[in-house]
């Protein structure tokens, strides 16, 4: 029997999905869309050194309720990487302007590790450009040295030496089954962290684990009481970055808010069960009781 292959290709067969590029205040900014423009409009935004293939298995699911759009953040995948700030308020502003490009003024926000740490942020300080909210393996609200030093260090090693295997070793640090790394993944993240200047640009992004400028981001249990829209915090049973302990926390924080862990999974629970991750994330979506 011969072994089955898997790419961001085999993920997207039967979707019918575009890639492109739209100015975002000024930011030419790449993303992957599924769905059409009549429906609510859902930003998916990936994790620090990511790009929108962490949603390759999303989709189609999505698609079919939704219009679809997953960004390469600012400084991120293909968007461009000024020279300048990378904190949150950064990256916030630029969704802002990606929602104002895709002419919309709100938005259902969903987002994986540094991409739940915006869309909380645009929560507490953007209302009114929020619908429903998703943090998913979210930062935010922890600052473990451990953790920061290890995501520093594999993120500079995969830029400076953008091997294969140095680039594997990224990506298999998001995963609890390794296995789920594949060759087309790592190609995917090779070609963007092997561009021109992105060392550079990586440092930049990496400001966030550095203690000092990583705290004056976090949130305060004042400002996550803050939250008013309805928030699902979905957490993993081998996050990397925190323990479900620490996501049921934020959750008990949130008003309202729907809390639950996905067992099996590591730090991109999107992708290792797209299945399972879908069904949740539409079940919350679309305000539905889980089957």
């Amino acid at each position: 029997m011969s072994k089955q292959h898997f790419s961001v290709w085999s993920d997207l067969t039967g979707v019918s999905f575009s890639q492109g590029f739209l100015d975002a205040g000024g930011i030419r900014t790449r993303y992957l869309s599924s769905g059409s423009p009549d429906k609510p409009l859902l930003i998916l935004i990936h994790g620090t050194g990511g790009h929108a293939e962490a949603y390759s298995r999303n989709l189609a699911a999505h698609g079919e309720h939704f219009w679809t759009v997953a960004i390469d953040l600012i400084g991120h995948g293909w968007s461009d990487k000024p020279a300048g700030s990378y904190e949150i308020a950064d990256y916030a502003n630029h969704v802002l302007a990606v929602i104002k490009a895709l002419g919309r003024e709100r938005a259902h926000i969903s987002g994986e590790s540094l991409g739940g740490w915006v869309a909380a942020h645009l929560a507490i300080h953007h209302p009114g450009a929020v619908d429903r909210i998703v943090l998913n393996t979210s930062g935010g609200w922890t600052a473990h040295p451990e953790v920061m030093a290890r995501i520093k260090r594999l993120s500079m090693e995969a830029v400076n030496d953008p091997n294969p295997e140095r680039i594997r070793g990224r990506l298999e640090f998001l995963m609890h089954d390794t296995s789920k790394v594949n060759d087309d993944l790592v190609e995917t993240r090779r070609a963007i962290y092997a561009q021109d200047g992105f060392a550079e640009t990586m440092e930049r992004v990496l400001c966030l684990q550095e203690m000092d400028i990583r705290r004056r981001n976090m949130f305060s249990d004042e400002d996550t009481r803050r939250i008013a829209a309805p928030t699902l915090v979905l957490w993993t049973s081998h996050d990397p970055t925190a323990t479900p302990e620490e996501g049921q926390k934020i959750a008990d924080l949130i008003p309202g808010a729907r809390y639950v862990v996905m067992n099996a999974c590591g730090h991109w629970p999107q992708f290792e069960d797209a299945a399972l991750f879908n069904q949740l994330h539409l079940d919350f979506l679309l305000d539905r009781k889980s089957a």
